[in-house]
């Protein structure tokens, strides 16, 4: 494992709302976030609500502006680099007036923290001396400004009833507004590749290495499998971009939208990854240098490093501490369980009191997306309490305004969105025109009424809690946490969860909690069943995927079978748990039965 400067963990993106403003709460204490630049009607309200709350001049950047979505973005982003930068100077000010800030910064760090250690060793004596600050000054790690883009939400637009080039796509414009920003940080891509969009990075200085090899801005890829990274890295590496970290998710134990892989589980991915960094890193720096040679651009000194990270269903300081040893990991996401921080995200009370409560049951992996996808959700969530209310009065759906998921021709000549009024009338209107059966036309408009209004339904918590006014499209709330959720049962203070982290508290009262490699296995047993039971009239290729599948699981088991014995004595506990919920999870998995015939 590389040594850790600072923290261990980071704060992955949670909806478009909900990790917004993380980096304010939590970047000078050395904790990097990752924001969602999606909507830029958000992060502009957000941008008003700060300016006004610290005094600071506003001018609105309106529709009428041309460029609007990613000027938006820039000015944002700034703005929340000027109040971290602010924040982090005031901390380390703070040493000459013996504040507490300082003490309670080091005191958030793990023990294995190289800066903890280090200004134990050189001032635990005398904290205070001029020396000290000046360390600090020099040493102090500030926790990173990230930002996420889905790569494939990007509709095309238009200005003044005309047709924009490409580069005014919605992902594009977000792309042009972080490259704009004085930001120095990462650029997560997420929801797969779009080449278009990638190929868009190379008219932007600011992603290209310099002589020492460091990059301004850095591309980070959400991955879920090895073949993926390389394939991608690959590409942008002819591009002459570097991709600096591959963030691997769990491709179902997770929060938000769920992109299940072919039965391929976490812990094989991880040990994937774990035996061919290496070979990665070496078979992509001269695709890159070749490409930087070819560009006229600068070539760095030395080959690039590559980080590898994880997240997805970690809830515990025994599976964090595992995972960081076993892959040799750069930094693990804690997403889920910070949605019972405020102090860090933004998450209004009566949400946050659903999810004090919700249990296993409460979160599902719905078909809430317009996209298409499956999506981790809260069955509770305010958005859709009265979605059979507003079907009775003939207003299902909602009115779409912002058209960020705007993707479905089934009805109309240009995209329209599943969960907007228009297409929900129209759809019910061609499902009740089928005759079908009661028992099957119920099932459809169930499926179709959970489609919502991702748009603002992930937007509205931090309207809510910095008093925006929500008028304009209502106060309910859509939250998508992962099922690790429902073992954080109440809400905590921002060191109570890192205290938790690193060992040094335990926040999970129940005992029934699995572990994340085994809750993946059965979320993926569940996710079979399911495919398996959906089919009517089999064809040999859905046969045979669903064979592909059933094979990967248990090729899965095999490997975890393995992994629990070479867990050391400190791990007992953990091997006990995983050797017995393996055997009977394989019992399981072996009797799906996969339809051969009709």
């Amino acid at each position: 494992m590389s040594k850790i400067l600072g923290h261990s963990f980071h704060i992955p993106v949670m909806g478009t709302g909900f990790t917004v403003d993380t980096p304010v709460k939590v970047a000078h204490l050395g904790i990097s976030s990752v924001v969602s630049i999606v909507d830029d009607v958000l992060v502009e309200k957000m941008r008003e609500m700060y300016c006004k709350k610290l005094s600071l001049p506003f001018k609105p950047i309106t529709e009428k502006t041309k460029d609007f979505r990613a000027e938006r973005i820039t000015s944002y982003l700034n703005l929340l680099d000027n109040l971290v930068k602010e924040k982090f100077e005031n901390l380390k000010e703070s040493i000459q007036d013996k504040g507490k800030e300082i003490e309670e910064y080091l005191d958030l760090l793990p023990d294995f923290s190289e800066v903890k250690k280090e200004f134990k060793e050189k001032f635990a004596d005398n904290p205070y001396v001029k020396e000290a600050k000046e360390w600090l000054s020099n040493n102090l790690p500030l926790g990173s400004i990230d930002v996420n883009i889905m790569t494939k939400l990007d509709k095309g637009n238009q200005y003044e009833g005309e047709d924009l080039p490409v580069e005014f796509n919605d992902a594009h414009a977000a792309l042009r507004g972080f490259a704009m920003s004085n930001l120095e940080s990462s650029m997560v891509l997420s929801a797969g590749m779009n080449p278009r969009l990638y190929g868009y990075l190379e008219q932007f200085d600011d992603f290209y290495p310099n002589a020492n090899g460091y990059i301004k801005k850095k591309i980070v890829l959400k991955v879920s499998d090895y073949r993926s990274a390389l394939i991608q890295g690959r590409f942008l590496a002819k591009k002459g971009i570097w991709i600096s970290e591959y963030r691997i998710e769990s491709g179902l134990n997770c929060g938000g939208h769920a992109f299940a892989t072919d039965g391929f589980l976490m812990g094989p991915i991880l040990q994937e990854f774990k035996e061919k960094r290496d070979e990665l890193r070496d078979s992509l720096n001269p695709v890159l240098f070749d490409t930087l040679k070819e560009k006229g651009k600068t070539i760095p000194s030395e080959p690039l490093s590559i980080k590898v990270t994880a997240q997805g269903g970690v809830g515990t300081a025994e599976e964090h501490e595992f995972l960081m040893k076993q892959y040799n990991l750069d930094s693990i996401g804690w997403g889920s369980p910070f949605l019972m921080v405020p102090e860090a995200c933004d998450v209004d009370d009566k949400t946050l009191s659903l999810l004090e409560k919700a249990d296993e049951e409460d979160l599902s992996l719905s078909h809430a997306s317009p996209l298409g996808v499956r999506f981790n959700n809260l069955n509770s969530n305010t958005r859709d309490a009265d979605v059979w209310d507003r079907l009775k009065q003939n207003k299902p759906g909602s009115p779409c305004t912002k058209r960020y998921m705007i993707a479905n021709t089934e009805f109309t000549k240009e995209p329209i969105c599943t969960a907007s009024r228009q297409y929900q009338k129209l759809k019910l209107a061609h499902l009740r025109e089928q005759n079908l059966p009661k028992e099957e036309l119920e099932k459809e408009i169930n499926l179709l009424l959970q489609k919502t209004c991702l748009c603002k339904g992930l937007s509205t918590a931090s309207y809510l809690v910095n008093d925006i006014d929500t008028n304009k499209d209502g106060d309910g709330v859509s939250i998508c946490p992962g099922p690790n959720l429902a073992y954080f049962t109440k809400k905590v203070k921002l060191k109570e969860m890192i205290d938790h982290i690193y060992n040094r508290t335990n926040l999970i009262e129940r005992k029934d909690r699995p572990h994340m490699f085994i809750k993946e296995l059965n979320l993926y047993y569940d996710y079979l069943k399911e495919q398996v039971s959906e089919i009517k009239n089999p064809i040999p290729k859905q046969i045979k995927s669903l064979e592909g599948f059933k094979k990967n699981l248990l090729s899965g088991v095999d490997y975890y079978k393995g992994l629990s014995q070479k867990f050391s004595d400190k791990y007992n506990d953990m091997k006990y748990q995983v050797s017995k919920d393996l055997e009977k999870l394989e019992g399981e998995i072996k009797s799906i039965l996969i339809k051969t015939e009709s």
